[in-house]
């Protein structure tokens, strides 16, 4: 898998945080996703930021580095992010929807270590975290399975190659 980054782009007033709804998985996420060979994460993290939701950013900082614990994770950073125009967000290519929610009432379905992530970000910690992904287990995969069937199914099929409901570039 490869490694990722994530990022976390607050309101001005830090009451709301972005999020996108993946068009393969119709689950709620912060934006990021897969870093290219040679690629630095800060690159990769605007770069996705920009290819889900049309908006320029900047690195503000960094939150944490998320290391792996089994096969169903890889190495994430995680960004926080501030907008550099104030352009509303739009849905893209990977994304069916975009836009800012108060960070006490995320929408569902919602990728629940997201929100442990968006919470590591509001501890504003003087120096990044490094810590593992001790959520993201097969355990935790099967429960999801039995609450949400079809989203697993949809998120198998997406990473076999074979995504619903995406959209042509």
């Amino acid at each position: 898998m490869k490694k990722a980054a994530i990022g976390i782009v607050f309101s001005e007033d830090c009451t709301k945080i972005l999020l996108t709804k993946r068009r393969d998985v119709p689950i709620w996420v912060l934006p990021g996703g897969g870093i290219e060979q040679g690629e630095d994460p800060q690159e990769t993290v605007k770069r996705e930021i920009f290819e889900e939701t049309g908006l320029s950013v900047k690195t503000i900082r960094k939150v944490a580095t998320y290391l792996p614990i089994n096969a169903l994770t890889a190495e994430t950073y995680c960004f926080e992010c501030a907008l550099i125009s104030p352009e509303l967000p739009s849905a893209q290519v990977e994304t069916s929807d975009v836009d800012f929610f108060p960070i006490n009432n995320l929408p569902a379905p919602f990728f629940f270590l997201h929100g442990e992530w968006i919470e590591d970000a509001l501890l504003h910690l003087p120096e990044p975290l490094t810590r593992k992904m001790h959520t993201i287990t097969w355990s935790a995969l099967c429960i999801q399975a039995l609450r949400h069937p079809f989203l697993i199914f949809r998120y198998l099929l997406a990473r076999l190659g074979l995504p619903i409901n995406s959209k042509s570039s």
